[in-house]
């Protein structure tokens, strides 16, 4: 189980270092978003090129913050209903969930958008649209995306593997934050710590 434990913070590791990356992106896509909209209202120019990076970013900020959000036990649930049960019934819910839902909807997923982002690396797609950008790199965000996620996932499925034999804490796996400030002062400590 400690090989599986190290494994499971590896991975927790990785995906808080790419959530944490991929916040700047929504930075920079609003920037970009804005400074698209005050150019063409502005002085009547636009441009496909910027169009599409902005739909690159928001692309990229979705598919790789999955894994990141899941990490953080913070996609949606229906917690009014499982709230009433037992921590180790919850446990028990999360791992059937993770296992017949989470697992094989990502294992899917990959499994036809490989060769979709594969074809279109192999062909150096680029967009239909004049000035539009190349088109293989989002693509290829979608398999990657699907992998952390599916990552993310064993990692999650080993700590509540881990919880229901003893060894680890609910708070490995509960939500991270519960408030802006909270979520801020997180942000820091880990900061301070790499």
């Amino acid at each position: 189980m400690s090989f599986l434990l190290s494994l499971s913070r590896f991975i927790d590791a990785l995906n808080e270092k790419i959530g944490h990356g991929i916040s700047w992106a929504l930075l920079l896509a609003v920037i970009i978003c804005t400074g698209n909209a005050v150019v063409r209202y502005l002085f009547n120019i636009s441009s496909n090129g910027w169009l599409e990076i902005q739909w690159y970013l928001f692309g990229a900020i979705f598919l790789l913050a999955t894994s990141y959000t899941l990490r953080r036990n913070e996609h949606v649930r229906i917690d009014v209903i499982v709230g009433r049960f037992s921590k180790r019934t919850q446990v028990w819910i999360d791992l059937l969930g993770f296992l017949l839902f989470l697992m094989p909807a990502t294992l899917l997923i990959l499994y036809y958008s490989t060769p979709y982002a594969l074809i279109s690396i192999e062909n150096q797609e680029v967009s239909s649209n004049a000035g539009g950008l190349i088109v293989w790199p989002a693509k290829l965000l979608i398999p990657i995306g699907f992998v952390l996620l599916a990552l993310q996932g064993v990692s999650e499925i080993i700590k509540r593997i881990g919880y229901l034999k003893g060894v680890v804490p609910a708070s490995a796996f509960e939500k991270q934050a519960a408030t802006p400030e909270e979520e801020i002062a997180a942000i820091k400590a880990a900061n301070k710590l790499n």
